[in-house]
């Protein structure tokens, strides 16, 4: 096909490729993905690498939705009708020196849009809750700061949440994702006496227990290789993995980072594609993986009995 991919990992349970997900998605045939997960280049917000290829490196908002297209044209192509397309983002804080003005940015919306325009239909979507006092530690932002609240409230605002955004491609599902009460208890569906997620349940639009700091790179990255800026959490994955996927389901996530979907969805049973255009972050995820596959060919003395 004249793909160029500069590394692989497959296994039987995952295929990891080190290479421009506009390539390698070429890899993958029609309407075989059974969920895709992933979390995007939040536009310019990061710098990942030098690359010429890495949407992060996007010089406009235009020139990056102009290239995302692309992929997500092949996204739509590689999902199973009636299936689910996940993405997480957040909107996107306007600086003075960059953009001209101080406010947000509607990132979230500029992705719905975009996936809509490109065929897929606006499902679902749930709030993530996050502390705004991390974030204004952790960003110093103007709007967050109590100083500005004296100096003039009318330039304070609210925290940002992340976001979870749910797109479904048309058509009848050929294989329906069911549960059973045993697999997948009514207490994730509905409040009961001992609900499970603490006090929170799939059909909540905000979910305020996801914990922002179980990540891989809290378990897995070392001192001396590059970390992950923005990991998803595994709690998160799992959650959208769990709802929208059965044992059979191929898990694809195209923007592969240190390999925190492939990871979880291998983990709970499934086969995963992952794409990752940065040899460090691809070098860290063949680590993170290797250590799960170690996990699992570990034999005890029950298995050998």
């Amino acid at each position: 096909m004249g793909v160029k991919v500069n590394d692989s990992k497959i296994t039987e349970d995952y295929a990891i490729y080190n290479c421009d997900v506009t390539e390698g998605l070429k890899l993958v045939k029609d309407n075989s993905i059974g969920l895709i997960v992933y979390s995007p280049p939040f536009s310019a917000l990061y710098t990942y690498s030098n690359s010429d290829r890495d949407l992060g490196n996007s010089r406009t908002d235009e020139e990056f939705f102009t290239h995302f297209e692309f992929i997500v044209k092949d996204l739509y192509r590689v999902l199973m009708p009636g299936r689910i397309m996940a993405v997480h983002c957040m909107q996107i804080p306007a600086m003075k020196e960059r953009d001209g003005y101080i406010g947000l940015k509607d990132f979230r919306g500029d992705l719905i849009r975009l996936f809509q325009k490109c065929g897929f239909i606006y499902h679902s979507e749930v709030t993530v809750y996050k502390s705004p006092v991390t974030e204004m530690q952790r960003t110093k932002a103007l709007g967050l700061l109590h100083k500005q609240v004296k100096k003039d409230s009318a330039m304070s605002r609210m925290g940002l949440p992340d976001y979870v955004v749910f797109m479904r491609k048309p058509g009848e599902n050929p294989v329906p994702i069911t549960h059973t009460n045993e697999t997948y208890p009514v207490s994730k569906w509905q409040i009961v006496a001992e609900p499970t997620w603490c006090s929170d349940i799939y059909p909540d639009p905000t979910w305020m227990d996801i914990n922002q700091s179980d990540t891989l790179n809290k378990m897995f990255s070392d001192e001396e290789s590059e970390r992950h800026i923005a990991p998803l959490q595994l709690c998160l994955i799992e959650r959208v993995i769990d709802l929208y996927s059965d044992k059979d389901s191929v898990i694809l996530t195209p923007f592969m980072g240190i390999g925190s979907e492939v990871y979880q969805a291998v983990k709970m049973g499934r086969k995963a594609y992952g794409f990752e255009l940065k040899k460090e972050y691809y070098e860290q995820a063949v680590k993170n993986l290797q250590t799960l596959d170690d996990e699992r060919n570990q034999m005890t003395i029950f298995d050998y009995l």
